[in-house]
Formats: structure tokens, sequence, C-alpha cells
């Protein structure tokens, strides 16, 4: 079983946990969840399609990320989910987030914060190991092509995360 820290509005652990997705956070309280937008030298972007049996979003465009694990730093979680669903480490790129942002979803017990990361890294096609759970495929994008797909509204937390592609 996964579990999560729970964290005040400050984004201050407050030492209790919660099973992951179980919504039972009160109004003020958060978990933390972490993205990563990785950038190839080429100026091409790395972005993966969710699977089609995914309960939400299936088949939309999106970056690697997820749930920071109880007693996991954002950093390490990021590095573990990056390497998890592509393959890649990034645990030598720059370890500080680009963006930090909350929801806030009074009554669902499902209030979050989002560290967004972006990790400039040379890799080959080869490198990927793409997990089948998580993702049908991916694409190598330009930016045009990432605000294209964004203007569609099928690519996850896009207008959220944007700034951190340019």
């Amino acid at each position: 079983m996964e579990y999560w820290d729970i964290y005040d509005s400050n984004k201050v652990k407050t030492g209790r946990t919660m099973k992951k997705n179980d919504w039972i956070l009160k109004d003020g309280e958060y978990h933390l969840t972490v993205i990563g937008v990785i950038r190839r030298p080429d100026g091409k972007y790395l972005i993966t399609q969710r699977a089609m049996d995914k309960s939400w979003a299936p088949g939309w465009w999106e970056v690697s990320g997820g749930g920071c694990m109880a007693g996991e730093e954002s950093f390490e979680a990021i590095c573990r989910e990056i390497r998890e669903e592509t393959g890649l480490d990034v645990s030598a790129c720059d370890d500080k987030p680009k963006k930090t942002y909350h929801r806030e979803n009074p009554g669902e017990g499902d209030n979050y914060f989002v560290d967004v990361y972006r990790f400039d890294l040379d890799f080959d096609e080869k490198d990927l190991h793409i997990q089948e759970t998580e993702a049908i495929g991916y694409k190598l994008a330009t930016l045009d092509e990432i605000k294209e797909i964004g203007a569609t509204g099928k690519f996850l937390h896009y207008d959220s995360i944007k700034e951190v592609f340019e």
C-alpha cells in the first residue's frame, strides 16, 4: 500500500499520512504531486500519451509525474516517477522546481501542491522504456506541437505548466 504525507497550507509536512487516492483531506490539508518536463538539446520535449484504460483523461498527452510517497522529498519523487515511466535518469539535473502551484477542491478531500521541474537532458530514443501500464506511446514534440495539443484541451495540466516549456 502506498502512502502520501499530508501537508499544511504552508507546504509543511504535518507528520500525518494518508493512503494513496484515499481522499480524506480536510480543507487546508494537501498532498504533494510532482511533474517533470524533459527537454532535449535539440529543443524537443518528451511527452507521453496516457493509457486508454486510465479512469481520468485516457488518451490525453502529458509529461511524467505522480504522487510523492510518504517520507520522500519532491526531487526524489520526480526522479523515481521519470525513471519508472520512461527509464530515464534525471538525478544529475537541476533539483529545484521551476514552479509550484496548488489546487483546492473544497469538500472533496483532494487538495494538492504540484512541484513542476524542467530537466535539460541529452538522450536517444533507444534510452526510453515507456511504462506500458501508464502510456500507450510517446512523442518528441516541438514547442509548437505542444502548444497545438494544449489548445485542443487534451494535454494534462497544460494551462498550469505551459510556461515551464518556454
